[in-house]
Parts: C-alpha cells; sequence; structure tokens
C-alpha cells in the first residue's frame, strides 16, 4: 500500500480530531478536505473534484463516500475499511446517499461540522448538501478543525519538508543555469520541473510562476511563454513538492545592468525577508510577522508597492493551490509553535517604473525561532 505514513501516527491524528470535535461539541465531522483526508487516513487522489466525504464520527467511525474511479484509490493509498461508491447516472444525488449512510448510524438530531471551506465541495454541492441534511441534523462550519492540528508537523512531516525545500533548491539551480539573454521561459520551467521529478517528487500544488520583462511584476501563472531580452528581468515562485509536501522559493533574477532602483528594492527585500524570519519563532503571532515584513518595506518608502500579506503556511496541499492555512496579514492572532513551517515571500512591484523584485523561502518553527530550509544564497542575481 503506498501510505507515507506509520498507522499508529495516522491514527493519532484522528484520535487528535475526534478530541477536538468532542471539545466543540460535534458528533462528527463531513470532511471535504483532500488535505484532510490525506492527513487523517493517507488517501491520496485528485478525485476530489467530484462529490467525495470522508465521515470521522467523535467516536472514531469512518467510512468514505466516493465514485467508482476512486475505490482502488482509496485501497491502494489509504486505512479506510469502509467505502461506498455513488454511481455515475442521471439524476444521481450522492448528498442523498450521504444522508442514507448518515441515517444508518442514527445520527438524525446529532451535530456534524462541516468542511465548508474545501475545494472538494463547490457551491452547488454545497447547497446540496444543505438540502439534504436540511430538519436531519446540526451542520457547524468546522473548515480549520483539522487544519489547525496540520500546522504542527511531526517527524516524519519535517523530514518530507525538508525534501521538499532539497527539491526547491535543485529546480533554483536549474533555473540559474539557463537565465540569461536569449533563454526560452520554456525551457527554464521544463528544467525545474525536471529537478523535482528526477529527484523523486510530485506535482506542487500550482502551476510555477515565471514572467519576464512587464510580466515580471505578476504573481500568478499565465499562458504563453517569451524570449529573455538582453536587458530584462526574471521573477519565479517556485516549490519542491514531495509525498505532496510542499517548501516554495520566489527569486527576481536582472538580465543585464540592474537599474538602480533594483538594487535598493532587493536591498529592502533583504532586510524585510530577514527581519520576518527573525520574528517566526514560539510565541510571536502571524501578524508579528506581517508587521515585520511591512515595517522593514515601509522604512525605505516602499508601502505603495508591496503586498498586504507575506508569505503562508506550508504543508500537505492539493490542486488548485499550494497555499496553506493560515497566512500571514495584519493582525492575524493564530500564535506560532515549533514544528510549524511557512513560506515567507517579500514582494515588491514598481508598476510606474516597470520594476519587480522578489524574495521568498521556507522556514521551520523551532524552540528558538526560524531554520530557513533552503541552501540557495538571497544575493541580488544578475546575469
Amino acid at each position: 500500500m503506498a501510505i507515507h505514513f506509520s498507522t499508529d501516527e495516522l491514527k493519532a491524528r484522528r484520535d487528535n480530531a475526534c478530541a477536538s470535535m468532542a471539545e466543540a461539541g460535534l458528533d462528527g465531522l463531513l470532511s471535504f478536505r483532500q488535505e484532510t483526508m490525506f492527513y487523517l487516513t493517507g488517501y491520496d487522489t485528485f478525485g476530489y473534484v467530484y462529490f467525495q466525504c470522508l465521515y470521522l464520527g467523535a467516536d472514531g467511525d469512518m467510512f468514505l463516500l466516493t465514485r467508482a474511479p476512486d475505490l482502488r484509490q482509496a485501497q491502494n493509498t489509504s486505512v479506510i475499511d469502509e467505502i461506498h461508491i455513488w454511481a455515475d447516472r442521471e439524476g444521481v444525488q450522492p448528498a442523498m446517499e450521504l444522508k442514507a449512510l448518515l441515517q444508518d448510524r442514527k445520527l438524525a438530531g446529532k451535530t456534524l461540522g462541516v468542511e465548508w471551506e474545501a475545494y472538494g465541495l463547490t457551491a452547488a454541492n454545497g447547497r446540496k448538501l444543505s438540502t439534504a441534511l436540511d430538519g436531519f441534523c446540526t451542520l457547524e462550519d468546522a473548515s480549520t478543525l483539522v487544519s489547525r492540528h496540520r500546522l504542527i508537523k511531526s517527524p516524519a512531516e519535517i523530514a518530507y519538508a525538508k525534501r521538499a525545500a532539497e527539491l526547491a533548491d535543485d529546480a533554483h539551480d536549474a533555473a540559474r543555469a539557463l537565465a540569461k539573454a536569449g533563454a526560452d521561459e520554456g525551457d527554464i520551467l521544463a528544467a525545474m520541473h525536471s529537478a523535482v521529478f528526477s529527484g523523486g517528487g510530485d506535482y506542487a500544488g500550482n502551476e510555477f510562476i515565471i514572467g519576464s520583462g512587464p510580466d515580471a511584476l505578476l504573481c500568478r501563472y499565465k499562458s504563453g511563454r517569451r524570449v529573455l531580452d538582453a536587458q530584462d528581468q526574471l521573477t519565479l515562485e517556485w516549490a519542491g513538492a514531495y509525498r505532496h509536501y510542499h517548501a516554495a522559493m520566489m527569486r527576481t533574477w536582472i538580465v543585464g545592468e540592474p537599474d538602480p532602483e533594483h538594487i535598493r528594492m532587493h536591498a529592502a527585500c533583504r532586510e524585510a525577508l530577514e527581519a520576518s524570519e527573525a520574528a517566526l519563532k514560539p510565541g510571536n503571532t502571524m501578524g508579528d510577522v506581517f508587521m515585520a515584513h511591512a515595517e522593514a518595506l515601509d522604512a525605505h518608502g516602499l508601502k505603495e508597492h508591496r503586498m498586504n500579506a507575506c508569505g503562508y503556511a506550508m504543508g500537505t496541499c492539493f490542486s488548485p493551490n499550494w497555499m496553506d492555512w493560515p497566512m500571514f496579514y495584519e493582525g492575524n492572532p493564530v500564535e506560532l509553535a515549533p514544528g510549524m513551517t511557512f513560506f515567507i515571500h517579500i514582494i515588491v512591484f514598481d508598476s510606474e517604473r516597470g520594476l519587480a523584485q522578489t524574495l521568498g523561502r521556507s522556514s521551520l518553527v523551532t524552540e528558538t525561532g526560524a531554520d530557513v530550509l533552503s541552501r540557495s544564497p538571497i544575493d541580488l542575481v544578475t546575469v
């Protein structure tokens, strides 16, 4: 079986989730987040694009409702013993089939948590779920119940995160070897992905981001490639992924001679990154890390060019993105603790001048502070 954790570790995770349910007054959890299913059982699939639910009772009872293509997927990658299949046919109502399974367990009148904030639960399916269970049981939002447990990584998870960081560094080196005037963005992307896959890694939760020229000011993937000019700028954001655990990085490199403003922006970004990492220690909050970033950039007069968030948790994530919960933004009260892994990105885009500068890497929170997981330097790169 392709399960990446011991059965004891998976059971301990489920036990912790059950304890949290009891504390919250929940009789069970209806999970639609693929990250939760993977974390609790090892179940590894992209079948969450259809209606799929993992039920975990506060008493440890568990079953999966999914489609036929995921029957063997669940059998081969998870510890789920009870798997129910809803059949593709005109007029099928999997939410009603879920209700019948809950009725069999005498859950009428009980209170169930739901992961409403899940890419695996579309608005349409969410409405069908609400309609099916209306009057049958009480539904409470439990979107972060398991996510809070996922924040603190076990030794096995930390090992996977560190391997992901090594793969991210390998992708960095592959891109660095090709980035120069006349290079095709497609070749750079191909080399980066090759480094991850040849190292035993996985597809990342979202596309690698690449943009040059004016598109260096974008922090989203877009279709279309270009060849680097003799005077250019190249922004890359990518992640190594191993067993679905991510470690992201971000850089802006200069082709040709850097504009003096590029040099100034990079110095400010480096200061902000190091200040943010210094704040990444137990007892501080996510908001504290954001403010360290903001104060550093604002002191350089870059407030209007920075972002309103500067990173997020790293963990096991599935498409469409690798951004785990929670995020660094002003006032976020989530407290940092040892075993958490994060990606801090410093982004400065000057639209008036058409200049970009970014720096980003992943770290592990330890008892004494941030343990940077990347080996790559953060000096200004010119090619």
